[in-house]
């Protein structure tokens, strides 16, 4: 068989591309590449040699890779590119290639390429004589769908242009659970007022609230029709962006027959047409005069264009909206489809597509099957599912599974009934299953779920197996980890919402704590600590706020308990303030909140004796300067001027000892005053004497590895004794952090401070040092003349 060399050598090319950069995070030295990529990371002038595949296809995976840390763990999500993907990857390759043949040989080739998808798909997705558009952006497909519709009603429009509109104004519906900004990307493509878009509402009485309201669709419509408009086009969903509900199909398409409207359909649910086994609402898209197919999700096939599916009878009118096209080259953009299709297989497509829906109909059971679980007719539940996913039967066979966490009914903290307890609910609900989902996202990254906001339900957890299983990889394992991880979440999310109250109430009881709503913020909450002093300005009030909550936030994170304290929400309203995380059920508030407002008040205490030390020690030295120059100079008028001269002076105390009256001072540090020795050396020792600090006694002993908000004995009951907890952590926090007494004048540390004298002799006394409860002085041994005891100081520095 006669092989292309250019062919051969492109695949032979792309799997070494291939391996290469799917082996980057397995590379022997990643820090020297890392490093390698450093260096040329700022754009320089292109090399006058160029460089090989092999150094183009390094520098890709270090473009790749350059964010990732390897002390750090990645939970982002990495498409699983197997044997198709290759497919569809050389497929791109391909086309380069073979849009540089001649012009005759690219015809054929593009056009039995064109047919061949364009078969394949219309058969295995039940879409009789149908035509497909290929298109990158999935709103382009619908986009040139409606200029065809607008060249098909305004048959002026080729020759008049956008003046034809005026006579009457078309009008295009969509359905309010739509994708976001389809509507206005539409108007803006085609140059349509926003007037031009209506919006239909979803039932509210009857029926799924995620459905097109048909009655009131039929109302607007014979509106517009009065008001001389023009229904154009009907945007209707098989699987809703959100949680993957289908309008009732059937019964659109006889509503846009009875009004001339053409019908456009999409969504994920469509995906099932290719199934044995069709719900008999997705079964109606069939009837459809378009759809939208996006098959590279659902078979995991990167870079593969999405297709709209559409039956028009006049190749003229699709030529001029854009949907066939003339240059060979744009055909092309259906081969990575083409070889995807073929190297599967309808049975390998069928499987894929079947594989999504099990996993779907897996999660279902299983959450159902949960003691824990209640369906969405209980509303009070753990767990309640979307209405229509457990409400609807035909919703039942739907590839996506959207649940919600919810509060417990028989759920008491000491406040109460949780249900209702607090306002702003719903939002502090949203939170707690934002962060479940995250959670989940986290140890189960194979099953991708994703985070979805409903207008009636609020935040949801979605798994749609359909968009991420087949990238991703997801098995049926996979599934039962997430059920699992889900059951051990329950429980932290349960006693988180019951004791947000007990939080609020404990820091409500502490004048120098304020509580911080912040609904958004999934735990206990925020507190903050305020500084006690009145008479700060508001700035340096908020500097002081500033530094004490961070120097307490640190201290808090050093403790050894299983909480987790955060500054909040890295773009969160609140600052300055501390966010505590997830509870557990033996959690003692009271006693952590004690500890916070003991850890604040020692930083607090600390840091105003720091800032006023500088200025007591300054004052205390200036009097003490002050003091010394009085004494110096009563000191020389009672010694006289001959003691004053060195020689005279030594001899003339030798035989003449003078006593001075001037006594020595002490300087106390804390007081900032200036005391007297003579106490001192009067009763050979400081007043009160050494006084050891008081022993805090603590009747809440800890078990030997028992960490900190530790209830002891809290095996699962919800409720416990205000009053012992709340003593327990008061004398945990006086043991663990011992607040600052203010000290007493006899107590407080000093220094001996004597007037300076010329040199004397030195009486023949042993001095003997003190040091007694922060007091620094001389204390000196008695001289005994005749036999009785006469206190002799030593005068000088």
């Amino acid at each position: 068989m006669m092989v292309d060399p250019t062919l051969a050598e492109m695949g032979k090319n792309l799997n070494e591309a291939m391996k290469i950069l799917e082996d980057g995070g397995k590379a022997s030295d990643p820090d020297a590449d890392r490093r390698q990529f450093s260096r040329s990371s700022i754009p320089g002038p292109l090399q006058g040699d160029g460089q090989d595949v092999a150094s183009i296809l390094q520098l890709v995976q270090n473009l790749m890779h350059e964010d990732e840390e390897e002390d750090k763990p990645s939970h982002r999500r990495m498409q699983n590119v197997g044997e198709q993907g290759h497919m569809a990857l050389l497929g791109h390759s391909l086309a380069a290639y073979i849009s540089v043949l001649d012009r005759e040989r690219l015809r054929k080739l593009i056009t039995r390429i064109a047919s061949d998808t364009t078969l394949w798909l219309c058969r295995l997705f039940r879409y009789e004589s149908g035509s497909a558009y290929y298109h990158e952006d999935d709103r382009e497909g619908l986009l040139k769908v409606c200029r065809l519709v607008i060249n098909t009603r305004y048959e002026d429009y080729s020759t008049e242009g956008y003046t034809v509109l005026n006579s009457r104004q078309p009008v295009i519906y969509q359905s309010a659970t739509c994708r976001p900004g389809l509507g206005q990307h539409l108007c803006s493509q085609l140059a349509l007022p926003l007037s031009s878009l209506c919006t239909v509402p979803c039932n509210t009485m009857f029926g799924s609230q995620h459905q097109m309201d048909i009655a009131l669709l039929d109302k607007l419509i014979r509106e517009d029709v009065e008001t001389g408009k023009l229904p154009l086009l009907l945007i209707a969903n098989a699987g809703t962006p959100g949680a993957g509900h289908t309008d009732k199909l059937g019964r659109l398409k006889e509503l846009c027959e009875q009004y001339g409207m053409w019908l456009h359909i999409e969504g994920v649910n469509l995906a099932t047409l290719a199934l044995w086994e069709v719900s008999s609402p997705v079964t109606a898209a069939t009837r459809s005069d378009s759809m939208t197919l996006t098959l590279g999700p659902w078979l995991g096939l990167p870079a593969v264009p999405a297709v709209t599916l559409y039956r028009h009878e006049d190749p003229a009118l699709s030529l001029a909206a854009g949907l066939t096209s003339s240059q060979p080259v744009e055909k092309l953009r259906a081969l990575p489809l083409w070889l995807s299709l073929q190297y599967l297989g309808h049975d390998g497509i069928v499987e894929k597509i079947r594989h999504a829906v099990e996993l779907s109909q897996q999660l279902l059971e299983k959450l159902k099957t949960l003691a824990s679980i209640k369906t969405s007719d209980e509303l009070d539940s753990e767990i309640s599912f979307v209405d229509a996913l457990t409400m609807v039967e035909d919703e039942l066979n739907s590839p996506v599974v959207v649940f919600r966490f919810s509060q417990e009914t028989s759920a008491e903290s000491s406040g109460g009934s949780v249900e209702g307890y607090f306002a702003g609910e719903r939002e502090v609900l949203d939170s707690l299953n934002r962060w479940l989902c995250e959670q989940l996202a986290q140890l189960v990254p194979a099953s991708g779920v994703d985070i979805v906001e409903l207008e009636d339900e609020g935040t949801c957890v979605r798994f749609t197996p359909l968009m991420t299983a087949a990238a991703l990889g997801t098995q049926r394992c996979d599934v039962d980890l997430l059920v699992e991880r889900l059951i051990e979440l329950i429980p932290v999310l349960n006693c988180t919402l019951r004791l947000r109250l007990d939080f609020r109430e404990e820091v409500y009881r502490h004048s120098a704590l304020s509580y911080i709503e912040d609904l958004s913020w999934p735990g206990l909450g925020a507190v903050r600590y305020e500084p006690r002093v009145e008479e700060l300005t508001d700035s340096k009030r908020k500097l002081e706020v500033e530094k004490i909550n961070s120097e307490l936030l640190v201290k808090l994170g050093d403790l050894d308990a299983d909480l987790i304290f955060s500054t909040g929400l890295e773009f969160g309203p609140e600052k300055d303030c501390i966010f505590i995380g997830m509870a557990t059920e033996d959690l003692d508030v009271a006693e952590l909140v004690d500890t916070i407002a003991a850890l604040g008040r020692d930083i607090e205490e600390n840091g105003r004796l720091l800032e006023n030390m500088t200025e007591v020690v300054r004052k205390g030295i200036q009097e003490a300067e002050l003091q010394l120059q009085k004494d110096n100079q009563d000191k020389l008028m009672e010694e006289g001027v001959l003691r004053q001269i060195p020689l005279v002076g030594s001899v003339l105390n030798w035989f003449s000892p003078f006593q001075s009256t001037v006594k020595g001072r002490t300087f106390n540090l804390a007081a900032g005053s200036l005391d007297s020795t003579e106490p001192t050396y009067s009763m050979k020792a400081q007043t009160g004497g050494l006084v050891s600090p008081e022993t805090p006694t603590s009747s809440a002993k800890r078990l030997p590895g028992q960490r900190l908000f530790r209830r002891e004995g809290a095996g699962g009951s919800d409720s416990h004794s205000e009053t012992s907890s709340v003593g327990q952590a008061e004398d945990f926090s006086r043991e663990r952090f011992p607040q600052p007494t203010t000290p007493s004048p006899v107590q407080d540390e000093a220094v001996s401070v004597v007037p300076e004298s010329p040199e004397i002799p030195q009486v023949p006394a042993e001095p003997e040092p003190t040091q007694e409860k922060g007091e620094v002085g001389t204390q000196e041994k008695e001289r005994q003349p005749d036999g009785q005891d006469a206190p002799v100081e030593e005068t000088g520095r």
